[in-house]
């Protein structure tokens, strides 16, 4: 029970991250603009949090920085697909590129030339919430003695939940996604809806890089994100683009990537090779989009330029 204990604490561990990247990509992709540059906003809300986390030694604003750095690049691709109706996709890849260059030459500027940011003292990264709550070194104490960024993730939900499908903000985000002409004619400002959809998906994606350098490990590096932004995409996708079943597909990466790190423990009667569990991750993404991509219906809208007075 206590390995399975640990497999269940490593799975919420590290599909937070995923699951704060993929409501952002929910938001964007339901207001019709597609979000590849996901991978980028979490690197540099990674580079973000972790660089204040270190000069202010207080993860909470550590990470509210963290998610305005994401947001500050969700404006550079909210200004090219919106204002010059650029390509979606090449807009994204473009953050992609930009986002970890701009990272490192920061990290070289601030920290002598070194390519990673500083560890953060343990007692500076997010708190953990049940510490101490249950009987140290049992089952309940192993799967809910996970920092704070777990459980926010998982309030997100509902919240993103409600908003889209409770709210006129949220009906106005999925009706610009379905039909903007529809939407103008209403009398709904459709670039004004979109904007807000993609920059609170860099807000999102932002704190799921912080999450990552503040909670899943203690500073950044240049591989840190490396392939997390892709994999949440697919989660959008897997979920179709949905909340709720973003999240759950966010848990199901994250159970793999639980799983790769489990059967890597030397501790085991037997040895896998490394290199092979670090493609566990990958690989399940890679046969869940193949399997489910065909059956997820996107927002009709998605990826269209729109021009105000088109129908």
């Amino acid at each position: 029970m206590q390995d399975l204990a640990i497999i269940i604490s490593t799975t919420l561990m590290y599909s937070t991250p995923l699951i704060y990247t993929a409501l952002g990509g929910v938001f964007s992709e339901n207001s019709g603009i597609i979000n590849i540059g996901l991978e980028g906003m979490m690197t540099v809300g990674a580079f973000a949090g972790a660089t204040a986390g270190y000069f202010t030694g207080n993860p909470w604003i550590a990470f509210l920085i963290g998610g305005i750095a994401g947001m500050l690049f969700a404006l550079i691709h909210a200004v090219a697909t919106i204002n010059f109706n650029a390509d979606h996709t090449i807009s994204g890849v473009a953050i992609n590129l930009l986002a970890p260059g701009l990272s490192l030459f920061l990290a070289k500027i601030l920290f002598d030339g070194a390519t990673t940011t500083p560890t953060i003292p343990m007692e500076n990264k997010m708190p953990r919430i049940f510490a101490n709550i249950f009987p140290s070194g049992g089952i309940l104490d192993t799967i809910f003695n996970n920092y704070a960024t777990v459980y926010i993730a998982f309030i997100l939900v509902a919240v993103v939940y409600y908003v889209l499908y409770k709210t006129k903000f949220g009906l106005r985000i999925r009706a610009v996604g379905e039909h903007p002409g529809a939407a103008d004619t209403l009398g709904i400002n459709v670039s004004r809806v979109r904007y807000s959809g993609v920059l609170i998906s860099g807000f999102l994606a932002g704190l799921g890089g912080a999450s990552m350098s503040l909670a899943l490990v203690s500073s950044f590096r240049p591989t840190l994100v490396s392939g997390q932004g892709y994999i949440a995409m697919a989660a959008v996708i897997f979920g179709k683009w949905r909340p709720q079943w973003a999240a759950l597909a966010c848990l199901l990466f994250g159970f793999s990537t639980a799983l790769s790190v489990y059967f890597g423990s030397p501790t085991l009667p037997f040895t896998i090779n490394e290199n092979l569990l670090s493609m566990i991750p990958y690989i399940v993404t890679l046969i869940v989009l193949i399997l489910f991509v065909k059956s997820s219906k996107a927002p009709s809208a998605l990826g269209n330029p729109y021009k105000k007075g088109e129908r």
